[in-house]
């Protein structure tokens, strides 16, 4: 999986503080972006995120190219309707060589690794069988399982990434996609550490909201910034 932030706006969290300060101010939005210090920036966000009203941080955009994802994660990605997307096509892209995504718990038993193989690779044989006997690729990618790769272009919002963040770096969460989510959350926190300073599962902010379904297993964050997860360590801040 490789995760790439192909474009973000400028100052994302001088432009969420300028809009806030909008709403309460007679000057224009350029004039509160280019004179707001450093230190209101600050407080303002703060008062936004505490607060909940995070319709400012719809402003700010981040657009990520995500490759070696499989079907079943792109799936589930494409669920968070506040998004754009940009899909690799199996309608008119034929697949010369199959790239195969492996689940850890299939890759960890060589007898189920194997059988997982030789399935995925016998169904990209007879998709190509089909191609070379004139079927047209928008057909014969019925046959594609979705452990096949994809790529896909992903535009967020920052109000949405924030969203996404507490729902797909919870344990709970598939461990694909919350494998990608962590390395989306790696990237934008650099840009913008105040706005997603507690991105991340909700129990590093408080109590669990999944009920029954909780893991057992909460996260907890140091004063460094640390996420302390179950059986390892990620430093994202």
């Amino acid at each position: 999986m490789q995760v790439t932030l192909l474009a973000h706006t400028p100052e994302p969290e001088r432009v969420v503080a300028a809009a806030a300060r909008l709403c309460y101010s007679p000057a224009s939005a350029a004039e509160l972006k280019e004179n707001i210090s450093d230190e209101e920036i600050g407080n303002l966000l703060k008062i936004i995120l505490r607060s909940g009203h995070l319709s400012t941080c719809e402003h700010p955009s981040f657009t990520f190219g995500i490759d070696g994802i499989s079907r079943t994660c792109s799936h589930q990605l494409v669920r968070h309707r506040l998004a754009s997307y940009s899909q690799q096509s199996q309608r008119y892209v034929r697949y010369s060589a199959p790239e195969i995504i492996v689940p850890p718990t299939v890759a960890a038993d060589e007898n189920l690794s194997k059988q997982f193989k030789e399935s995925t690779l016998a169904a990209f044989d007879r998709y190509m069988e089909f191609l070379e006997g004139g079927v047209a690729p928008e057909d014969a990618r019925y046959l594609l399982p979705q452990a096949v790769a994809t790529k896909i272009v992903v535009t967020m919002n920052a109000r949405e990434l924030l969203h996404f963040f507490s729902l797909r770096t919870c344990d709970r969460a598939q461990w694909e996609i919350r494998a990608m989510a962590e390395e989306m959350l790696k990237k934008v926190y650099p840009l913008a550490p105040r706005i997603f300073k507690k991105s991340g599962p909700a129990c590093i902010r408080g109590r669990c909201p999944e009920g029954k379904f909780y893991c057992g297993h909460p996260r907890k964050m140091t004063d460094d910034g640390l996420i302390i997860i179950p059986e390892k360590e990620w430093v994202h801040r």
